[in-house]
Formats: C-alpha cells, sequence, structure tokens
C-alpha cells in the first residue's frame, strides 16, 4: 500500500474528506468507468480519452473502444490507421497513438496485464504521474493522491482561499494527503470525490458554493471569495488554430479509401502556409505518412 506524504496538523483535514465521501455517495455521476468490475485496461482507456476532453464526448467511444479492442493486446494488433480512425473527433489523436503503444509494452512486459504499481504504470509509454496514479487508485482501488486541475482548484480555495490554482507543484500531494480520509476505502473514493467536486460543483468561472459539501469550512469562501489577483486566465480558443487545420486535414484521410494527392487536402483550409505547416507536423508526429509517390495517407 502506498503511503502518502504528511505534514503538520491544519483545517481543513481529514473531516472534510469524508465530508466529501458522503456528498459523493449521492451527487456523484453515473460514469461506466467507475462501475463494478471494470478492469484497470478499462479505467485506463477512460483517463487517456477523458485528458482535456468533456465526458460527453468520451463515453460513446470509450465503449466502442472496449466493445473493439478488449484487451492491450486486442489494441496493440490493431494497425495505427485503425486506431486513428477509432478515435474519430475526440481531439488530440497523438493519444490514440500512445495509447495503442502503451498497449503493445503491457501485452509485451506484463503479460496483457495492466501493471498495478506506479512506477511500472510511469514507465509505460506515454503515462504520466497523473494517468499512473489515477489507474493505480481506480482501477486497482489503491491509495493514491491524485491530482488534476479540479483537484488543484478545490484546494486552492478550501486550504489556501485562493480563487485559482497555481500551476501543479510538489506540495499538491501534501494538501491531498492533508485532507485524505484515514480509511483506505474511504481514501480510494476521497480521490474521486474530490475531483467530481471540482468538476460539478468548485468549477472555475460561476462556483456553486451553496451546493458545496464543505462550504462552511472553505478559507475562499470565508474569506469572502475574493477575486483572482494573477494574471487572467487564458481561455484556450479552437477556431482558426492549428489543431482545427490538423482536425481537417485527418477527416479527408479518415474518410478516404486509400491515399490521396495534395490537391484533395487543398479545400480543408484555404491559407496554404498554416495547411502546410499543419501537414508537415502531422507527418512528423506519425499521424499522417507519405508514400513514395508523394500522396499521402493514415500510417
Amino acid at each position: 500500500m502506498t503511503s502518502l506524504p504528511t505534514r503538520p496538523s491544519r483545517e481543513p483535514g481529514p473531516e472534510t474528506g469524508d465530508a466529501i465521501v458522503d456528498w459523493f455517495a449521492t451527487a456523484a455521476r453515473d460514469l461506466p468507468w467507475r462501475r463494478p468490475g471494470v478492469d484497470a485496461w478499462a479505467v485506463l482507456v477512460s483517463e487517456v480519452m477523458l485528458q482535456q476532453t468533456p465526458v460527453a464526448r468520451v463515453e460513446p467511444l470509450w465503449r466502442e473502444w472496449l466493445a473493439r479492442w478488449p484487451t492491450p493486446s486486442a489494441l496493440a494488433a490493431a494497425s495505427p490507421a485503425e486506431v486513428i480512425r477509432a478515435w474519430g473527433k475526440l481531439g488530440y489523436p497523438r493519444r490514440a497513438l500512445r495509447l495503442r503503444e502503451a498497449a503493445a509494452a503491457i501485452a509485451e512486459r506484463h503479460g496483457d496485464v495492466v501493471p498495478a504499481s506506479v512506477p511500472e504504470l510511469e514507465a509505460l509509454p506515454g503515462i504520466g504521474t497523473y494517468t499512473a496514479r489515477a489507474v493505480a487508485c481506480f482501477g486497482y482501488g489503491q491509495r493514491q493522491p491524485v491530482v488534476d486541475t479540479n483537484v488543484r482548484r478545490v484546494v486552492a480555495r478550501l486550504v489556501h482561499g485562493r480563487a485559482e490554482a497555481a500551476n501543479a507543484r510538489a506540495s499538491d500531494l501534501v494538501d491531498i494527503a492533508a485532507l485524505t480520509p484515514a480509511d483506505d476505502d474511504r481514501a480510494v473514493r476521497f480521490s474521486v470525490a474530490i475531483m467530481e467536486l471540482g468538476a460539478l460543483v468548485c468549477v472555475a468561472a460561476t462556483p456553486r458554493c451553496g451546493a458545496c459539501p464543505v462550504r462552511d469550512r472553505c478559507a475562499w469562501r470565508l474569506a469572502g471569495s475574493p477575486a483572482h489577483e494573477g494574471p487572467a486566465r487564458r481561455v484556450q480558443k479552437f477556431a482558426g488554430t492549428d489543431r482545427q487545420v490538423r482536425g481537417r486535414l485527418l477527416d479527408v484521410l479518415r474518410g478516404a479509401s486509400g491515399p490521396v494527392d495534395a490537391a484533395a487536402l487543398e479545400p480543408t483550409w484555404d491559407d496554404a502556409v498554416q495547411r502546410s505547416r499543419c501537414l508537415d507536423s502531422l507527418l512528423t508526429d506519425g499521424l499522417v505518412e507519405q508514400t513514395e509517390d508523394g500522396l499521402f495517407t493514415l500510417p
């Protein structure tokens, strides 16, 4: 069992974590990867898909992927082109290829079973600290601090009285440890419960403080909900970005029955310089290949 870091006693403490767990018991969304019997492979697929992507877009695709590739070896046996096509419009398609690489490593190194230890999970291609801890916690029921953007925002307000969270810091794990219930089973539920609190209640722009189960001990609310004093949060745009252009180029290749020439890609975007740059980046990322006769295709 992995031990959590500790710090000197301060409020809020484990009883706050218990209150969040109790709230989660009735407020949690019914998401398929949270249900009993879902294995660590299914959890891993969900975590990769959920990165920077809304739940509503992930859920149907997650079901399709698990039906098509129920084991790591099944995904590893698929071609990159199949995987990219199946990823569809989920966004950030390099995640699909990295997940396939991780699946191949799991099949080869771990007998087709997702490893349970954080170090072994972190050693897989494309799997970072957050995903490794999430799979160990949600897939194997381990007591692990799992810190994402939602969790950092809750901690910033609840513990530190700040409207917004700073960038990821080592002290995040200490903050979470101070809030985690002592009971191991409740500690595992707390890891997902505090994420849910950040996703549903302690949201970025308009927090629903009236619905918060720990509003009476929130340092930010008790301080009068002071405004953020740092630079304004950057709102990530999509229209006109290279991400949009790359997506349109991939749409053409996903729908094509074979390799296409450059002329078939021209209608995707009027700016030829940006279109060319994005096509080059797709080639560099291994999401597109160019044939010997100069045509373009999925790998």
